[in-house]
Formats: C-alpha cells, structure tokens, sequence
C-alpha cells in the first residue's frame, strides 16, 4: 500500500523573483532526500504562492526497503585467540553492527580468513523516516535572507506555519518554535485557517479558501482572463513570459482587470510608457490591432471580482502620478542641449578610482575611433561614431534617466533625434549598453556595434588599471558581462580582434593623447587577456564544444578572436576524418621537439639549408616556407588543412633524421625548422591539449 504525503512552509510573502526557484529547490532537496532514506517514490508535485512552498509526494511505499549487505570485519588470526575465544576486537566490530558473536561467519579472501557478518538492516516506517525533512526546510539556499525574533536562524521569509501530512495523519517535527501540523492558511483577506483532513485535500481545500496553489492553474486563468478583456476591446497585448511569471508570483487568486490613462500622455516615448508601466506597476500594455499604445492597461489584482471598481480606481491614480512626473521630465529635458549636458558630465562620477564620465567619453572617442578603422567602417560610419562618441553618455544626467534608470540609452536616442543628432548617431546611443545580459540582443548597426565594443573595451581596462579585478563571485561593475558582450559582438560581426594587440594599441593610444588621467593601462594586458579567455571559454561551453578542443584553441597563440572561433569549428569538423588522428600525431611530434629548443617567441627564425644532410629536410623546409609565406593570406580552415597535408613529409623526415645529434649547429639548425612549423601550428591551436583516439 502507497501513502500521499504533503508538506508546506508557510511564509510571510516572498518576492516573486524567489517563488519559482525556491520551488523547484524543495522538489530536487525532497527527491534527494527519499532517494538517500530508501524511500521508494511516484509523482512529485509542487505548488507555491507568495506565502507558501509546498511538495507533495504520490505513490510514496509505507516503509523504507529492507537492507541485506555483508560486511567485512578483521581478519580470523585477530578475532580469534589461540584458544578460539572472541578478542575485544572481534567483540568490538559486532558491537559496533549492534550484531553479537553468534551472527559471525568466516570467509576466505586472499589466501586469508576474515570474519564476516550477513546484516539485515529492516526499514522503518515513513512516518518515522519523514521527521527528517525538517532538514530539508532548514537546508534551503536564498540570494537573500532575515531572521526575527530572538533567533539565529536565517531563511528568505519568517516561518509561520507548517503542514506536514502523511494521507491523515501528521508527521511530527518541528522548526523554531514551529511545529508541523495540518492547519493551513487561506487567502490573506478574502480566506481563513483551515484544517486539512487528508493530504490528498490540499489543492481543493485550498481554493476554497481562495488560494490557487498550483501555478500554473494561476499562470493559465491569468492568460484566460487577459484574453477575454483583449477580446471584448479589440486590443493586442504582449504577454512578456518574465512579467508573466512575476504577476503569478505576486498573487494567489488572480483576477485581471483593465484601467486607462489620459491620452495626452501618448505623446512621450512608448518606452516611457511602457516602462512606467511594466517595469514599476506590473501591468501589461496594450495596443490596437495597427500596433499603436493605447491609453489602457491590464492589470491582476491578488483577490476576487468584488469592489472591483476601487481596485481600478486606485491603480489608475498611482500611474497617473507616475505619468506626470515623466511628462514633467520629458518636456523640462528639452529646455537644454545636448552639449549643456555633456558638460555636466564633468562633474559626474565613473568610479572614485579611475575618473569622470567625461574623461570616459574622452577616451572611449579614440578607442571608437581605432576600432571602427580596424573593423573596416566607411568614412561616414566613421564620422557617425566620431559623433556618437562624443555625446553617448549625456542622457545620464537627465531627468528622464535619473527617475527612470531603466530608460538610459534609449532616451538618449529619443533627445538626440528631437535635437536633429543623424539617426546612425542616435542609434549608436541606445546600442552601445547592448547586450545587456548574457544571452540579451546585440547592436543591429555597425557604429553601435562599435561604440558598443569601445565602451565595454574602456570600462574592463580602467578597472583592471586600478586593479579592481572580478574574483570568485564579486563583479560588483559587472565585467564579466561586459567582456562576454564582447565577445558575442565580434563572433556575430565577424570582425577579427587581437586582445592582447588591441590592449597594447589602446594603452599606446590613450598615453600618446595624455588621456590615461594618471592610470597605467598597459600593466594588466596579461590578466585581461586571461579574462577574456575565461568569457571564450564560457561561450564555447555555451555551444557544446568538446573540452578538449576549447583547451587547444585557448592554449595558442593567435589572440584573434574570431580566428579562435574558427579555429574550434575546424577541429571539430576536422575530428570526422579518418585520418585525423595520424594528422594531429604527426604534428604535436614536432611541437614536443620543438619544445626542447626553448626559442623566445619573438626571438627570429633563420634556418641554413647548407647544414641539410637529406633529401627529407629539404622537402619538409620548402614546403613549410609556402605554408609560411601563406598562412597571413589564407583562413584558419585554410591554414589547418596545409598544416595537415605535411604529415607525409614530417613522417619521412623523422623517418630519416635524428634531430638530437651531438653536432650542435645541425642540431640546432633541424630545432629551428621545427620550431618554425610549431609556431605555424600553434596559430591554429595547441594541438597537444586534443584527446585522439
């Protein structure tokens, strides 16, 4: 027989941001521990609202599985005295296994006799095995925590109760001064305490009491709801799955409803609206079938249908004083001029450490500048970003900005167009914060692509100038997030970009323009390059690319970054080929040799064909110098197939030369033309770090 068991932590509210993963947490901790306590286990639901967690556990067996093991103990010789009595030690070891003397056996492992016994550990009830899952409760993890009362114990929200059932009967334990029961709480206002006869009852008892346990019935009368006003109005409206989930955490019964605002206020930006809206009230926007914002907006409300019309009243009032104070902004922020604002930046601070964010702008111009000319940008894309360049910070000290944080880019944009600044220019503008999380959207244009990879170039360099360097989990500027844009930006623009080159260029650049403003920018090229591979390595995790592979292309020595991306691609299209294990092993022999000469890696290669005693080492060095002479002209894919096709000549040159001879000139002669083709390979990759088979 199969028992329902059900446990729910009650809760003060939570924020909606915790309420799903702390629900997806309490069913892996529940599963986990059943799996370790034997309990063998069918369906595992969850179900949360603002005020509660909850698992509950179907088809659950009535006791733990029985355990039989043998277990070794010491060997016979120690057991056993020469008269046959027991030793302390054999009396010990069954004492230990609560087991007596009578229970042990002999068996030979060996060549030698050790005592054995054949344990029987019987399982326990559920009931008696499920008190332990107050340390399920007590094991859970937030991003944030409290505590109250006089206690020490932290958890995202001050328990107020706990229902822990097996079908009717309780399971007793207890947490604090909490202690399990089958009292649940109903709807804040609109429900009671109400006591639950049998686990099974939970969801049905719940919504009596006007809780909708199971989010995704809330999530599901939410859109239904929502519908059903698009429908009778004719409106269409996004329903933004983040925003979605957030209005299903904030409630436990839903009822959606719509309200309107004064249509003067249309005249702003959408993104005002828009962000006025969803962004600080929770409610979803809605536009006619054309696509235009209406003065209308949706809204849930944590209860039932009664004075509903209080309810819309007041929301209408709250988003109408929030309209006017963005109004009020939008109209005084275009009583100044751009450049009035850009002089304010004088005054602004970026970072107590490295300067203002005018002296930011001043060197994010140049870095632009050499970007855009690196990338290929057209004399007119490069004067767009010249422009960009010289005002893209200035909405930070607008009123728009400084009350709507959210908006600082896009109403850059919006300013800089209401004052004539060239469409490419206001664009760049809004892109250049993009991408604004890992997975976010990238620049569309190519001049906010740049400014974007500028900016981002700056910020990583000064931080790192003043040595604040990201460790562990500490990224308070967000680096981290700014360097995996980068790379994002360069793998979807395919613009080739040496790191460490455009480190040393930057450095120089800004000295040259005196605008380093005290801070060495050259001194931490080594660790940025470093940090940047770290975000490589995280965007080749993201793509599925066999480890191996990834440790190959980072161990090279071509910084470019789209050649690294390349260079992954072909060694995973390569690994296909049948004779690519041949191929590598040919190649990493001569990198291994080459290792042995310890040549700088700037040192110039020269090799005398003079000292040549066969025809296999002239063959190898003529067909190296073509590859040579090739590789800056041709493709990573290019590159690593000329590479590839020398196996037959390195096989016929190890085949007839002895590299380590005892004459040191030809020896060093034979390193040297290795070491050339090893650094040719490793412009690909370090192909020792490939696992082949």
């Amino acid at each position: 027989m199969t028992h329902t068991f059900l446990m729910e932590i009650g809760l003060e509210e939570m924020p909606a941001h915790v309420v799903t993963p702390s629900r997806q947490q309490l069913v892996k901790r529940t599963q986990e521990f059943l799996q370790q306590n034997r309990l063998s286990y069918g369906k595992v639901s969850s179900f949360s609202t603002p005020r509660r967690l909850t698992v509950m556990v179907e088809e659950l067996a009535a006791k733990q599985t029985d355990v039989k093991k043998e277990v070794r103990g010491p060997a016979k010789k120690i057991a056993q005295d020469a008269d046959g009595n027991w030793t302390k030690a054999a009396q010990g070891f069954v004492r230990g296994q609560k087991m007596t003397t009578d229970d042990i056996i002999f068996k030979e492992q060996k060549g030698e006799e050790y005592v054995f016994l054949d344990k029987f550990i019987p399982g326990e009830p559920a009931k008696e095995v499920l008190t332990g899952m107050k340390d399920v409760i007590t094991a859970m993890t937030f991003s944030t925590n409290m505590h109250w009362g006089d206690h020490d114990f932290e958890y995202i929200r001050p328990i107020h109760w706990i229902v822990a059932l097996l079908d009717q009967v309780i399971v007793p334990f207890q947490v604090l001064d909490i202690k399990s029961g089958r009292k649940t709480q109903g709807h804040r206002f609109l429900g009671k305490a109400i006591e639950l006869h049998q686990a099974s009852d939970y969801l049905t008892v719940l919504e009596g009491q006007f809780v909708i346990a199971d989010p995704a019935k809330r999530q599901a009368m939410i859109e239904a709801q929502i519908q059903k006003l698009v429908k009778a109005n004719k409106w269409t409206v996004e329903l933004d799955p983040d925003l979605l989930e957030e209005v299903v955490n904030l409630v436990e019964y839903p009822t959606a409803f719509s309200g309107t605002f004064a249509a003067k206020y249309l005249n702003m930006p959408d993104e005002v609206l828009i962000t006025s809206m969803k962004d600080h009230q929770r409610y979803f926007y809605v536009r006619d079938q054309a696509g235009k914002l209406l003065p209308n907006f949706i809204s849930v409300r944590n209860g039932n249908a009664e004075h509903l019309d209080n309810v819309i009243s007041g929301n209408e009032k709250v988003l109408a004083a929030r309209l006017e104070d963005a109004e009020f902004f939008y109209t005084e922020d275009q009583k100044q001029t751009i450049a009035d604002y850009v002089a304010r930046l004088k005054s602004v601070s970026f970072h107590d450490k490295i300067g203002t964010m005018y002296e930011k702008m001043q060197r994010v111009q140049l870095i632009a500048q050499a970007l855009g000319e690196k990338v290929g940008l057209t004399a007119d894309e490069l004067t767009d970003l010249q422009r960009a360049s010289e005002i893209y910070k200035f909405d930070l000290v607008t009123g728009m900005v400084g009350e709507f944080p959210e908006l600082q880019g896009v109403m850059g944009e919006k300013y800089a167009l209401l004052q004539g600044e060239r469409p490419a220019v206001a664009q760049a503008i809004r892109e250049h914060y993009l991408p604004i999380s890992a997975d976010g959207v990238l620049p569309e244009s190519k001049v906010g692509a740049v400014l974007a990879l500028a900016d981002k170039f700056d910020s990583i360099s000064s931080f790192f100038a003043v040595g604040m360097i990201p460790n562990g989990s500490n990224d308070p500027y967000a680096l981290r997030r700014q360097a995996f844009g980068i790379v994002r930006i360069l793998h979807d623009r395919q613009w080739h970009l040496s790191v460490t080159n455009f480190e040393q260029q930057m450095a120089q650049l800004l000295e040259k323009h005196q605008v380093t403003f005290n801070l060495d920018y050259g001194k931490n090229i080594q660790p940025i390059k470093q940090f940047m591979d770290d975000r490589m390595r995280q965007w080749f995790g993201n793509h599925q690319v066999n480890y191996d592979i990834v440790d190959a292309v980072l161990g090279g020595h071509n910084n470019d970054l789209m050649a690294m991306f390349d260079a992954a691609q072909v060694l995973g299209e390569q690994r296909q080929d049948t004779n690519f294990k041949e191929s590598i092993e040919a190649l990493t022999r001569v990198l291994r040799l080459a290792d042995k000469a310890n040549f700088g890696d700037q040192e110039t290669l020269s090799v005398d064909p003079a000292l040549f005693e066969n025809d296999a080492e002239k063959n190898l060095y003529e067909a190296v110098k073509k590859v040579q002479e090739a590789t800056p002209k041709h493709s990573v894919a290019e590159n690593f197939v000329a590479l590839r096709d020398l196996r037959p000549l390195i096989e016929a040159y190890f085949e007839a030369t002895m590299v380590m001879v005892d004459d040191e000139k030809i020896r060093k002669n034979r390193l040297t033309q290795l070491a050339i083709l090893a650094r040719l390979i490793f412009t690909v990759a370090n192909l020792n770090e490939l696992i082949v088979k």
